[in-house]
């Protein structure tokens, strides 16, 4: 009984969490539609979450399709399956890898830099000071984050996407013999409409999520040091478990038989 007990309780906190989560997200969305606005604010959000993240972005994806080209090779060399290696990269980066590494590269990069700034905020009463002059902390700190890694993202993701392919091609050209244009040919033969669809979809629901982390953990953060640490800690480890959660559920929903 005493176990049962410990695993209900520890089910009942998780439900609290998903509900203050779930209301937080509603609020932040409610606030879109009321003024005042803060553009200013948008837009260092957009160069600070979209241009600035271009380059971890750039060096995680070229890697990954080097090496998934590099793989495909080995692995399809069993069943006499080279030739395929343009399709499965151009599909496994535009379907897959691309959204979700961009996504946890955002969560490491911008979840942890929002939770750290938002928190830092709340530890030197800098929030209390907002409060202060009549201006609401959702929507002055939340919702530009929110708003901008949302639309951000989806960019970010085609870049990455592309990145990857052309990471792909220059394996495949230059260290496993296939002719550059009939690479390309393969590539853009197999891609269809849906999979650019999905990524691009994808690319923003790990936006919402990953800037939604960073801000619910540093609006909720403890007070000194440590709740600076446990909070940053805190929003890439969810907001992590739930792009690759979201994940599996828009493809569930994309690609189901």
């Amino acid at each position: 009984m005493t176990f049962l007990a410990t695993l209900g309780s520890a089910f009942l906190v998780m439900l609290a969490a998903v509900g203050r989560v779930g209301l937080f997200a509603i609020e932040t969305v409610t606030h879109l539609a009321r003024p005042p606005w803060y553009p200013r604010e948008f837009g260092v959000q957009l160069m600070q979450i979209g241009y600035f993240s271009l380059p971890v972005v750039g060096l995680t994806t070229i890697f990954t399709g080097g090496a998934l080209a590099l793989q495909i090779y080995a692995g399809g060399a069993r069943f006499s399956a080279e030739a395929v290696v343009p399709q499965i990269v151009a599909i496994g980066m535009v379907r897959e890898l691309g959204p979700v590494l961009v996504g946890l590269m955002i969560a490491a990069r911008v979840t942890s830099s929002i939770a750290a700034e938002i928190a830092t905020m709340k530890v030197t009463e800098q929030i209390d000071a907002l409060v202060t002059l009549s201006t609401n902390p959702m929507k002055y700190l939340t919702l530009p984050r929110v708003l901008a890694a949302t639309l951000v993202m989806p960019i970010l993701v085609a870049v990455g996407d592309v990145i990857g392919i052309m990471g792909g091609y220059l394996v495949g050209t230059g260290r496993l013999g296939f002719n550059a244009g009939t690479y390309l040919r393969n590539t853009v033969d197999f891609l269809e409409p849906l999979d650019i669809v999905t990524s691009l979809s994808k690319g923003a629901v790990f936006g919402f999520i990953a800037a939604l982390m960073g801000c619910y953990f540093g609006m909720r953060s403890g007070r000194g040091a440590q709740g600076v640490g446990a909070a940053t800690k805190g929003s890439v480890v969810a907001a992590s478990v739930l792009i690759l959660a979201a994940n599996f559920i828009l493809t569930e929903l994309f690609f189901a038989a």
